[in-house]
């Protein structure tokens, strides 16, 4: 196992490549997220209240966010949390994206 770690930079490239379709996915559609090319995207909302009532609704459709408000992020900053990993396919990340898509929509 650790040779295919070592070894290999499939998983990371993945994981990059993963990375890269959701942050640009969520740009086309207006969306902003913070940080440049982590794995960790920080949905930026700001209404701590938006973002839980978000992330709640995210998982109602089978999607885990977390959403962030103060005192873990400065004041009026609240975002949505979304862990990119090498294991989601494109159809799971674009499911998510328009799930993002949909419930904003329906919380403006």
């Amino acid at each position: 196992m650790m040779d295919l770690i070592t070894d290999s930079t499939k998983f990371l490239d993945r994981l990059a490549g993963n990375t890269e379709h959701f942050r640009n996915a969520m740009t086309k559609a207006g969306v902003i997220v913070s940080g440049d090319n982590h794995p960790i995207c920080p949905v930026m909302l700001g209404d701590a209240k938006l973002a839980t009532t978000f992330a709640d609704k995210m998982m109602e459709k089978g999607i885990y966010v977390i959403g962030f408000s103060y005192p873990v992020v400065p004041k009026d900053k609240a975002r949505i949390c979304v862990q990119i990993s090498a294991a989601h396919s494109t159809e799971d990340i674009d499911r998510a994206v328009g799930a993002f898509i949909q419930i904003g929509k329906e919380l403006a």
